[in-house]
């Protein structure tokens, strides 16, 4: 105990520092004071929140245009057998074999095991593979193109590895938090952003031939807390994971919003996530998983657990989880939920059938559909080892021989990786024109560690699980393993020498005397700080995956204290995971020029001299807020446990107000603001058009489905699902096969024949209702269709060729309705003194609020007005909406 209290007292002394104060009370909630939303819902109702049952799990129907899959996968399972259908869907454990998660083969019919592979940015636990810009860099280029070519690429280097499951790209976390450690895995707070950007992600990884993984589902806002074993691991003891606690209408329209338009978009899988909502586990939360997802946005896929995120057998499979990863209940256990428990399940008549067909048809019907029967190869790598032989069977040491192949996927990426480095670089200051350089500056002097290597390379910390040296991406299950990473430092002296030139660095933070010298000498000084975070399973110089403060690390403001106050031409380039606090240095006439250049992968240091230097001319817009201090972004971390033992409480009562909707509404000016970014050239707005058109009113659904199908049937004789004689186990290894023929015996489970654990209606196979929000895939079609064509005149009213992201924005009207949220965006491309046209659709969903009582989208009778600008805050056009 007293060491806990010790471990209590660190931790409080950890947040208390967080943001520079003298505060001697951590904040002891996730959102301040003045940022609670206006609508009533979204304040917590007396007692705790509660997650509403729905039951039965909707089955699959080929809705869409998922039908030819669905008939591809019924006929399949219809030949399978009760133990193969169960192998279909549990992981064979952590370590098992060679992929991070698989499932079991069906060996008689010729179909290997699936194999699922981080991450969202290429592969995890591999060589010869790409490393790819972050999610919040796809964002911030606000190109839809680019994040398609970014996709599909993935996708190829996935496919040509022997993945069938891509664990990526990220909604969850949306970014309700500055700080949160996995942002950056992720796209942008703004969820219309998010969605788009995910839906052209999807599309390229799937139109290679891989099934994309959307996660993690749902407000999954933090790492801190996100499972209990693991926050024991940083001290603190509580008894289940943390809860993120929000009204339906912010469910809807904020976090849900993006994973709609996955599901539109034909996502073949979705991850259910560690947190509880609502004060039940995302895995098996029937409202989530049941009504949400399967009913109301009519997902067709299969949904799979975030690794160890299962915490039921029985409950998960009747709320709506189809696959069980990696299978184990905690890593290397050899003891599963599912697997032998599912078969267990099934013949005492506590899961139907049909709900087992259900799971494996949708599993093989997104094999089928992205088209894996013609694109699939043999598995290549080994994500335990990068050695060419090893055990196969990694945690057990059996199987010894051949497991890298060290097959080369990158084919020609690199090139398209730094173009979206360089697309996705923010320009944010650039005073007098002191950018672009011409690279025949007298002196040039780079400063700064994160202009550098890193001395271990540029994998020598696992799961990139350091700061040292460039930052490319952050840390944690989320990352790749770099073919190499050109430094800014490479680069920059490349350009210099080219011109033969001067060019001298310090990669040292820390050399105050030194740094001071060169810095004196230097006709332009460009200065390389950055900020790290990512998973809780790493933790960095004190930061257990999500951020402490949102300041520079390395002691980057002293640095650019220390290079500004002697050099009158200092440029900052900014390495981070999402915002931080720029002090004074928009003011400062010293500092000439910033630019945020995110997480840009392996090519960072080319991406960011061909902006410095002109070749690009930055185009790339914020796809988040930048704060003048971290109380101004009204939501914050849940440092510290706020319920004893029990599970951490995070109530979103902000509601819809964050990032730039919470700065509007609470009068605050940014730093910068979403969707802020210079060029080298200049633009004006004119002239928008607006056209109405002629649609029909919007219809609820009504239709029913029909009954459950139940593919082939099986025997109850328990003596049936023995393993077989002679049969050689694995160690660890999960299989789908009885150890007894009597069922408690065989289940290990002292719980058995609970009637607790099956809830009412949960068996029921009958036609039921549909969700008068759903219809087809992402929900009621009537939701897309588009009400308003807008146009606009977007003129380059400068000497050079640039690229401008017109954002269009809604003002919605209503007395709890952000001040206005961003509905569509389009990147243009236009010479000097000419223009183009920017046009954009505005769809019934644009418009629509979340009725809660009605439990469906209305267009209320608030006065709708569309904005066209540069930014959330730069809106030169306007017009009302009829």
């Amino acid at each position: 105990m007293q060491w806990l209290a010790g471990a209590l007292l660190a931790a409080v002394h950890l947040v208390n520092a967080q943001d520079g104060t003298n505060a001697t009370v951590p904040f002891p909630n996730a959102t301040y004071p003045n940022a609670t939303s206006p609508d009533p819902a979204a304040s917590p109702a007396s007692g705790p929140a509660f997650s509403p049952p729905f039951y039965p799990s909707p089955w699959g129907s080929g809705a869409g245009n998922w039908s030819t899959a669905y008939e591809r996968a019924r006929t399949l399972v219809s030949q399978l057998t009760l133990l193969e259908k169960v192998n279909l869907t549990t992981g064979v454990g952590w370590q098992s074999e060679r992929c991070v998660g698989e499932t079991g083969a069906i060996p008689r019919l010729g179909f290997r095991a699936l194999c699922l592979q981080d991450s969202p940015l290429g592969l995890r636990f591999t060589d010869y593979n790409s490393a790819f810009p972050a999610g919040v860099n796809v964002a911030a280029t606000f190109d839809r193109g680019l994040a398609y070519a970014r996709g599909q690429a993935m996708g190829q280097e996935h496919r040509g590895k022997g993945v069938d499951v891509q664990l990526g790209p990220v909604a969850g976390p949306l970014g309700r938090n500055a700080a949160g450690g996995r942002n950056w895995e992720g796209f942008s707070p703004d969820p219309a952003l998010t969605g788009i950007m995910m839906a052209q992600t999807i599309q390229g990884i799937q139109n290679a031939g891989v099934i994309a993984c959307a996660k993690h589902y749902i407000v999954n806002e933090q790492e801190r807390f996100r499972q209990a074993p693991e926050a024991a691991g940083y001290g603190f003891t509580i008894n289940e994971s943390l809860s993120s606690n929000l009204d339906d209408a912010t469910l809807h329209e904020t976090y849900l919003w993006p994973f709609a338009d996955a599901v539109r978009a034909g996502v073949g899988s979705i991850m259910c996530s560690y947190n509880q909502i609502n004060n039940s586990y995302g895995c098996q939360n029937s409202y989530i998983l049941n009504y949400l997802l399967k009913g109301e946005l009519d997902f067709q896929g299969f949904v799979v657990s975030d690794w160890q995120a299962q915490h039921s057998g029985v409950g998960s499979a009747l709320a709506g989880m189809d696959m069980s990863m990696p299978g184990d209940v905690l890593f290397n256990t050899g003891t599963s939920y599912w697997g032998a428990n599912l078969t267990v399940a099934v013949l005492n008549g506590t899961i139907p059938e049909w709900r087992l067909d259900d799971m494996a048809v949708r599993i093989l019907a997104a094999w089928y559909y992205v088209g894996r029967d013609q694109t699939q190869v043999p598995v290549n790598f080994d994500s335990w080892t990068l050695d060419t032989f090893g055990y196969r069977h990694y945690v057990a040491e059996e199987a010894y021989g051949l497991v890298n192949e060290h097959v080369d996927v990158r084919a020609e990426h690199g090139t398209l990786i730094r173009q979206i480095g360089s697309a996705s670089t923010v320009l944010l200051k650039n005073n007098n024109s002191a950018l672009p350089l011409t690279g025949r500056e007298r002196f040039t002097a780079v400063f700064g560690s994160d202009a550098g290597s890193n001395p271990y390379g540029p994998n020598g910390c696992p799961d990139r699980g350091c700061d040292n040296g460039t930052l490319a991406m952050g840390w944690g299950s989320g990352t790749a393993n770099f073919p190499y990473l050109v430094t800014p430092e490479t680069a920059i002296q490349n350009q210099i020498l080219s011109n033969n030139g001067v060019f001298q660095s310090i990669t040292d933070n820390f050399a105050g005397t030194q740094i001071q010298a060169l810095a004196s000498q230097a006709s332009v000084a460009i200065v390389f700080v950055n900020a790290d975070a990512g998973e809780i399973f790493i933790t960095v110089d004190g930061n257990t995956g999500d951020r402490n403060n949102l300041t520079f690390w390395q002691g980057g403001d002293v640095l650019i204290q220390n290079v500004s106050s002697l050099c009158n031409n200092t440029i900052v380039v900014m390495h981070t995971v999402g915002p931080v606090l720029l002090s004074n240095y928009t003011e400062n006439p010293n500092i000439t020029a910033i630019l945020w250049a995110g997480l840009p992968g392996e090519q960072s240091g080319n991406s960011i001299a061909d902006v410095l230097y002109g070749r690009v001319n930055p185009g790339a817009k914020l796809p988040f807020t930048f704060g003048a201090a971290r109380e101004d972004y009204g939501t914050d971390i849940l440092y510290m446990p706020n319920e004893g033992t029990g599970a951490p409480q995070v109530s979103f009562t902000e509601g819809n107000f964050i990032d730039y909707r919470a700065f509007d509404q609470a009068g605050i000016e940014p730093v910068y603001e979403f969707g802020f970014g210079l060029s080298y050239t200049t633009f004006s707005y004119s002239n928008l058009q607006v056209n109405k058109l002629t649609v029909g009113p919007y219809t609820p659904t009504t239709q029913q489905t029909a009954a459950a199908p139940v593919l082939g049937n099986f025997t109850t004789d328990a003596s049936q699902y023995q393993f077989p004689s002679n049969f050689s186990t694995i160690p660890l290894y999960i299989y789908p096969y009885l150890n007894s023929t009597d069922l408690e015996t065989a289940s290990n489970d002292s719980s058995y024949g609970s009637s607790d654990s099956v809830p009412a209606g949960s068996q029921d196979a009958s036609p039921q209702p549909m969700p008068a929000a759903g219809g087809a895939p992402g929900g009621n079609p009537e939701l897309y269709d588009v009400l308003y064509q807008v146009r606009a005149t977007i003129t380059n009213t400068g000497s050079i060729p640039g690229e401008e992201v017109a954002q269009l924005y809604i003002s919605l009207g209503g007395p709890y309705d952000p001040k206005v949220v961003l509905r569509n965006f389009q990147r243009l491309s236009i010479q000097p003194n000419s223009s183009a046209t920017f046009t954009a659709d505005i769809m019934r969903r644009d418009i629509s609020n979340w009725d809660t009582s009605a439990q469906n989208w209305v267009v209320s009778t608030s006065p709708k007005t569309v904005y066209v600008g540069s930014s959330s805050r730069n809106l030169p056009l306007s017009a009302t909406l009829s």
